[in-house]
C-alpha cells in the first residue's frame, strides 16, 4: 500500500505479522552471580540464567501483530501474541476490578473497643497524616466517615442547626471579592470528586451554581419527568481560543459514573452542543429567529439547521464564516496521585465541552521581510487531517476512504484465524450509526462511532441522526463502564462546514485509560500497546450493549 492505512483499496484490512527468529552476540566479560534469596524448600535460588556463557539463539520468539490505524497520523497498533491468545481463552479477562472497600474509620474502630471513641481518633490520624497519605485516602475511600472527616479538614463550612452543611465560608481577597475558605486545593477537589461523599457535601462543595466560579450559565435543559437537569456554562478565558461552553449535570442530577448516566441526560447534554453550535452559526450568517430566554426544542433546531444549510449553500460571498468548524470532546473520571499528578478530567461531575473553530487566523513572522506574504494561517482542527488523508486515498486509488473502511469493517476477519470464536467488529448499529472497535486501537479499549450516512459534521445532521449520535455515544459509554472503565476521554472528528467535495464521515473515538497503561515512550511515538484482540473485545462490548438496550428500553 502506497499509504499507511490498514484498509486497503479493496476494501479490506491489511496488517503485519513479525515472527522474530535472531542470535544475539555475548559481549559481556564478567558474570556476577549473586543469591536472590531461598525457595520454599530452603534450596538458593541465584541468577547464573542471567550470565550465560555462549551467544543467545531466538528460534521462535513472540509473534507481534503490527497494524497501522485507518488513519496514518494516529499511528501502529502492536498486538502481543501471547497476551492476546490469554484473552481469546478468557474473555472475562477483558475487564477492570472492582475497587476494594477502604475505611480508615473502621480501622481505626478495630484499635478501640468504643466507637466514640474511635471517631475522636480519627480526627487525631487525620490531622497528623502526611498530605500524600490524606490524598491517597480521598480519592480511595469508599467510607463516608472518612470522606466529610477529610472534606472538613480541607474546608470551612457553615452548617445548620442539625449539622447539615449549607454552604462554605468565603474570605474576601485584597480587592474585596469572596473567595471560598479552602486550605488544602488539592484535598478539596480529591475529596469533593469521591462519589462516596455524601450528595449534600457534594453539592456545597462543587456543584451548587457559582462554587466554583462566576462562569455565566446561558443555557439549560430540564426534564422533569426522566430528573434530568443541565446548566451550560460560558467559560470566557478558556485554553481553547474564543471561549468554549461546558455542559454540566446540574446539582440536583448529582452524575459520578456512567452508570448513573441516563439517555436522557445524554440527549441533553449533546441537545446543548447542537442548540449552541446552531445559534452562533445562524447568528453569524445572519438567519433564524433567536428567542431570547429559552430552550429550543428539537424541532426549533431542526429548522433553524436547515436555514443554515440554505445559507452555506448560497454564493461563497454569503457563506463566508468567522467560523467554520466545531470542537467536541469530553473527560470523564476523575483521579488525583498522592504526589500531586492529576491523572484525568479536572472534576468526575459528568460535563462536555465544546466550542466553534475559526477557518483562518492572523499569522505573525518573526522575520519583518517575510511578513507581507504570510498574513494568515488555518486554525487547527483534528478533523483536517482526516480530510488530507481521505483526500490523498482519493488520489491514489479512485476510492473513497469511508466506502472502504464500512466495508472492512463489516467483511473483518480474525488475525488469529479461530473459527470458534466471533469475528466482528461492530458493537452496534442502527441506520444512521455504526459503533464498533477499530481495527488498530489507539487506547487499549478505543471504540470508535462513525456516520453511515455522508453526514460530515453536526450541521449535516439532521433530527434522526442526530438521535442516533446520541444513542451510539450513549451506548459506547455506558459499555466501556460495565467493564470497569472509570476514566474515558472522548473525541470528535468533523469536517469544515464549507466542504462539499468530499465523503468525510462524522466520527467519535471513545478511548479509556487503563490502570496499567498510562503512556510512555510508545505511546509518544504513536505506538500502541495492546493485549488482546479486537475482535474479542468487540465480543465483550457487544453483550454489553445487548444488556443495556434492553435494560433502556425497559
Amino acid at each position: 500500500m502506497k499509504l499507511r492505512t490498514c484498509v486497503s483499496p479493496s476494501g479490506f484490512f491489511k496488517y503485519g505479522i513479525h515472527k522474530p527468529r535472531f542470535t544475539v552476540d555475548n559481549l559481556r566479560e564478567t558474570d556476577h552471580i549473586m543469591t536472590l534469596g531461598r525457595c520454599t524448600d530452603d534450596t538458593p535460588c541465584k541468577n547464573q540464567e542471567n550470565f550465560p556463557h555462549d551467544s543467545i539463539e531466538e528460534n521462535e520468539a513472540d509473534w507481534i501483530y503490527e497494524i497501522p490505524n485507518a488513519f496514518p497520523f494516529r499511528g501502529t497498533t502492536y498486538i502481543a501474541r501471547r497476551w492476546a491468545e490469554a484473552k481469546a481463552e478468557n474473555t472475562d479477562a477483558i475487564r477492570l476490578p472492582s475497587p476494594s472497600p477502604v475505611s480508615l474509620s473502621e480501622t481505626v474502630k478495630k484499635w478501640f473497643d468504643e466507637k466514640a471513641e474511635g471517631i475522636q481518633h480519627l480526627e487525631k490520624v487525620l490531622h497528623t497524616m502526611p498530605e500524600p497519605l490524606l490524598l491517597a485516602l480521598a480519592t480511595t475511600s469508599t467510607d463516608s466517615n472518612d470522606l466529610v472527616s477529610l472534606a472538613e479538614l480541607s474546608c470551612e463550612f457553615i452548617y445548620s442547626s442539625d449539622h447539615t452543611p449549607i454552604g462554605l465560608r468565603y474570605e474576601k481577597d485584597t480587592v474585596g471579592i469572596p473567595k471560598p475558605g479552602v486550605k488544602n486545593w488539592a484535598l478539596f477537589e480529591a475529596v469533593a470528586n469521591n462519589i462516596h461523599l455524601p450528595n449534600v457535601y457534594k453539592e456545597v462543595m462543587v456543584l451548587r451554581p457559582g462554587v466554583q466560579g462566576d462562569s455565566e450559565i446561558v443555557g439549560e435543559w430540564k426534564d422533569n419527568q426522566h430528573q434530568s437537569h443541565i446548566f451550560e456554562y460560558l467559560r470566557r478565558n478558556s485554553y481553547i481560543p474564543w471561549g468554549h461552553y461546558a455542559a454540566n449535570m446540574a446539582h440536583d442530577a448529582v452524575r459520578y459514573r456512567i452508570e448513573d448516566l441516563t439517555s436522557m441526560d445524554m440527549s441533553g447534554l449533546r441537545h446543548l452542543y447542537y442548540q449552541r453550535t446552531y445559534v452562533r452559526l445562524a447568528k453569524q450568517l445572519g438567519v433564524g429567529n433567536i428567542p431570547h430566554g429559552k430552550t429550543l426544542s428539537s424541532q426549533d433546531l431542526e429548522a433553524l439547521r436547515l436555514q443554515i444549510v440554505d445559507q452555506l449553500n448560497l454564493d461563497k460571498e454569503t457563506k463566508k464564516t468567522l467560523f467554520d468548524c466545531t470542537l467536541w470532546g469530553w473527560n470523564f473520571g476523575f483521579d488525583f496521585a498522592p504526589s500531586h499528578y492529576r491523572l484525568h478530567a479536572s472534576h468526575q461531575q459528568i460535563h462536555q465541552q465544546f466550542a466553534l473553530v475559526p477557518e483562518s487566523i492572523p499569522a505573525w513572522n518573526d522575520d519583518d521581510k517575510d511578513s507581507s506574504l504570510v498574513n494568515e494561517i488555518p486554525a487547527y482542527a483534528c478533523g483536517d487531517l482526516i480530510e488530507n488523508f481521505v483526500r490523498e486515498y482519493k488520489r491514489l486509488y479512485s476510492k473513497n476512504f469511508f466506502d472502504n473502511y464500512i466495508k472492512a469493517v463489516r467483511s473483518n476477519k480474525r488475525m488469529d484465524g479461530r473459527k470458534n470464536r466471533p469475528d466482528g467488529l461492530i458493537v452496534y448499529e442502527d441506520k444512521n450509526v455504526m459503533l464498533f472497535v477499530p481495527k488498530a486501537q489507539t487506547s487499549q479499549w478505543e471504540l470508535q462511532l462513525m456516520a453511515l450516512k455522508p453526514v460530515g459534521n453536526i450541521i449535516e445532521a439532521d433530527l434522526e441522526m442526530r438521535k442516533s449520535l446520541n444513542t451510539g455515544m450513549y451506548v459506547a459509554v455506558t459499555s466501556l463502564a460495565a467493564m470497569g472503565a472509570q476514566m474515558i476521554t472522548s473525541i470528535e472528528f468533523s469536517k469544515r462546514f464549507l466542504l462539499k467535495d468530499i465523503d468525510q464521515r462524522l466520527m467519535y473515538s471513545f478511548l479509556p485509560k487503563l490502570p496499567e497503561s498510562p503512556g510512555a515512550f510508545s505511546e509518544a511515538q504513536l505506538r500502541w500497546i495492546n493485549g488482546h484482540y479486537p475482535e474479542d473485545f468487540a465480543d465483550v462490548c457487544r453483550k454489553n450493549s445487548q444488556k443495556i438496550l434492553e435494560k433502556s428500553d425497559g
